[in-house]
Protein backbone atom coordinates (compact mmCIF):
# COMPACT_ATOMS: atom_id res chain seq x y z
CA UNK A 1 0.00 0.00 0.00
CA UNK A 2 1.23 3.25 -1.22
CA UNK A 3 0.77 6.28 0.85
CA UNK A 4 1.36 10.21 0.14
CA UNK A 5 2.56 11.67 3.11
CA UNK A 6 2.15 15.68 3.39
CA UNK A 7 3.56 18.24 5.49
CA UNK A 8 1.10 20.88 6.96
CA UNK A 9 2.50 24.29 6.88
CA UNK A 10 3.95 26.18 4.14
CA UNK A 11 2.24 22.69 1.91
CA UNK A 12 -1.40 22.72 2.77
CA UNK A 13 -1.88 26.41 4.03
CA UNK A 14 0.06 29.80 4.26
CA UNK A 15 3.03 28.94 6.92
CA UNK A 16 3.02 32.15 9.48
CA UNK A 17 6.84 33.22 9.86
CA UNK A 18 8.23 33.07 12.84
CA UNK A 19 4.28 32.19 14.62
CA UNK A 20 2.14 28.76 14.30
CA UNK A 21 -1.35 28.57 13.14
CA UNK A 22 -2.98 28.39 16.55
CA UNK A 23 -6.76 29.18 15.73
CA UNK A 24 -9.15 28.20 12.62
CA UNK A 25 -9.23 31.93 11.84
CA UNK A 26 -5.53 32.01 11.72
CA UNK A 27 -5.84 29.10 8.83
CA UNK A 28 -5.24 30.07 5.53
CA UNK A 29 -5.25 27.21 2.86
CA UNK A 30 -3.22 27.55 0.28
CA UNK A 31 -4.65 28.11 -3.67
CA UNK A 32 -5.11 24.57 -5.51
CA UNK A 33 -4.60 22.54 -2.58
CA UNK A 34 -8.47 20.75 -2.51
CA UNK A 35 -7.99 20.39 -6.38
CA UNK A 36 -4.26 18.80 -5.72
CA UNK A 37 -5.93 16.33 -3.07
CA UNK A 38 -8.31 15.46 -5.38
CA UNK A 39 -5.93 14.03 -7.90
CA UNK A 40 -3.32 12.53 -5.35
CA UNK A 41 -6.41 10.57 -4.08
CA UNK A 42 -6.65 8.79 -7.48
CA UNK A 43 -2.66 7.55 -7.05
CA UNK A 44 -2.17 6.55 -3.85
CA UNK A 45 -4.34 4.20 -1.53
CA UNK A 46 -3.46 6.71 1.09
CA UNK A 47 -3.16 10.56 2.08
CA UNK A 48 -1.66 11.18 5.66
CA UNK A 49 -0.06 14.52 7.05
CA UNK A 50 2.30 14.52 9.44
CA UNK A 51 3.60 17.77 11.07
CA UNK A 52 5.08 18.99 13.48
CA UNK A 53 3.49 21.25 16.04
CA UNK A 54 5.48 22.84 18.88
CA UNK A 55 3.49 25.47 19.61
CA UNK A 56 1.17 23.29 21.52
CA UNK A 57 4.37 22.29 23.70
CA UNK A 58 5.64 26.08 23.92
CA UNK A 59 1.76 26.67 25.61
CA UNK A 60 0.67 29.01 22.60
CA UNK A 61 -2.14 26.74 21.67
CA UNK A 62 -3.81 23.49 23.57
CA UNK A 63 -4.28 20.17 21.55
CA UNK A 64 -8.08 21.27 21.71
CA UNK A 65 -7.21 24.51 19.69
CA UNK A 66 -5.08 22.17 17.74
CA UNK A 67 -8.01 19.69 16.52
CA UNK A 68 -9.98 22.66 15.81
CA UNK A 69 -7.26 23.96 13.64
CA UNK A 70 -7.37 20.55 11.72
CA UNK A 71 -11.10 19.91 11.39
CA UNK A 72 -11.34 23.48 9.59
CA UNK A 73 -8.44 22.63 7.24
CA UNK A 74 -9.81 18.70 6.73
CA UNK A 75 -13.38 19.93 5.55
CA UNK A 76 -11.38 22.70 3.46
CA UNK A 77 -8.91 20.37 1.46
CA UNK A 78 -10.91 17.28 1.19
CA UNK A 79 -10.48 13.15 1.86
CA UNK A 80 -7.45 12.80 4.28
CA UNK A 81 -6.98 9.44 6.14
CA UNK A 82 -4.84 10.38 9.47
CA UNK A 83 -3.06 13.42 10.84
CA UNK A 84 -0.26 12.66 12.94
CA UNK A 85 1.46 15.59 14.70
CA UNK A 86 3.94 15.96 17.12
CA UNK A 87 3.78 18.54 20.02
CA UNK A 88 7.41 18.26 21.22
CA UNK A 89 9.73 20.92 21.05
CA UNK A 90 12.72 20.51 18.95
CA UNK A 91 15.06 20.68 21.87
CA UNK A 92 13.56 17.36 23.53
CA UNK A 93 14.45 14.93 20.58
CA UNK A 94 11.09 13.16 20.19
CA UNK A 95 11.13 10.22 17.96
CA UNK A 96 7.91 11.35 16.47
CA UNK A 97 9.61 14.65 15.65
CA UNK A 98 10.62 15.42 11.99
CA UNK A 99 13.19 14.85 11.00
CA UNK A 100 12.77 11.24 13.03
CA UNK A 101 10.93 9.13 11.50
CA UNK A 102 7.98 8.07 14.39
CA UNK A 103 5.30 9.34 12.55
CA UNK A 104 6.24 7.83 9.53
CA UNK A 105 6.38 4.06 11.34
CA UNK A 106 3.14 4.96 12.85
CA UNK A 107 1.34 5.33 10.16
CA UNK A 108 3.02 1.93 8.56
CA UNK A 109 1.87 0.69 11.46
CA UNK A 110 -1.60 1.32 11.67
CA UNK A 111 -2.62 1.30 7.27
CA UNK A 112 -0.09 -1.16 6.17
CA UNK A 113 1.96 1.48 4.07
CA UNK A 114 5.01 0.42 2.18
CA UNK A 115 7.30 3.66 2.89
CA UNK A 116 9.62 2.18 0.19
CA UNK A 117 6.15 3.02 -2.22
CA UNK A 118 5.82 6.07 -0.79
CA UNK A 119 6.46 9.93 -1.13
CA UNK A 120 6.99 12.88 1.13
CA UNK A 121 5.95 16.46 0.23
CA UNK A 122 7.44 19.03 2.24
CA UNK A 123 8.51 22.51 2.41
CA UNK A 124 11.50 22.04 4.54
CA UNK A 125 14.70 20.44 5.03
CA UNK A 126 13.31 18.40 8.05
CA UNK A 127 10.29 17.32 5.76
CA UNK A 128 13.00 16.26 2.95
CA UNK A 129 15.35 13.82 5.73
CA UNK A 130 12.26 12.20 7.57
CA UNK A 131 11.20 11.17 4.21
CA UNK A 132 14.73 10.04 3.54
CA UNK A 133 15.00 8.68 6.78
CA UNK A 134 12.13 6.20 5.93
CA UNK A 135 12.90 5.16 2.74
CA UNK A 136 10.26 7.60 0.99
CA UNK A 137 10.95 9.30 -2.18
CA UNK A 138 10.98 13.28 -1.35
CA UNK A 139 9.32 15.99 -3.15
CA UNK A 140 10.26 19.72 -2.03
CA UNK A 141 7.34 22.02 -3.03
CA UNK A 142 7.34 26.55 -3.02
CA UNK A 143 10.36 28.73 -2.62
CA UNK A 144 12.74 27.25 -0.37
CA UNK A 145 15.49 27.47 -2.53
CA UNK A 146 17.64 27.06 0.29
CA UNK A 147 16.99 22.82 0.67
CA UNK A 148 17.34 22.71 -2.77
CA UNK A 149 20.44 24.81 -3.42
CA UNK A 150 22.33 23.78 0.24
CA UNK A 151 21.46 20.46 0.03
CA UNK A 152 19.94 18.52 -3.81
CA UNK A 153 20.89 15.16 -2.28
CA UNK A 154 17.31 15.37 -0.15
CA UNK A 155 15.13 15.90 -2.70
CA UNK A 156 14.19 13.66 -5.96
CA UNK A 157 11.82 16.31 -7.36
CA UNK A 158 10.43 19.97 -6.93
CA UNK A 159 7.36 21.32 -7.53
CA UNK A 160 6.27 25.29 -6.89
CA UNK A 161 3.34 24.27 -5.03
CA UNK A 162 1.25 20.86 -4.18
CA UNK A 163 -1.02 21.22 -6.76
CA UNK A 164 1.82 21.43 -9.83
CA UNK A 165 2.91 17.96 -7.98
CA UNK A 166 -0.52 16.63 -8.25
CA UNK A 167 -1.05 17.25 -11.88
CA UNK A 168 2.65 15.43 -12.67
CA UNK A 169 1.37 11.88 -11.79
Amino acid sequence: MKALFLDRDGVLNVLRKNDYVKTPDELEILPGVAEAIAICSKHFDRIIIVTNQQGVGKGLMTEDDLAAVHRKLLAAIGHIDHIYYCTQREHEHSLRRKPSVGMALEARNDYGIDLNESVMVGDATSDMLFGRRAGMQTVLVGDNSDVWEKQPWLVDKRYPTLLDYARSL
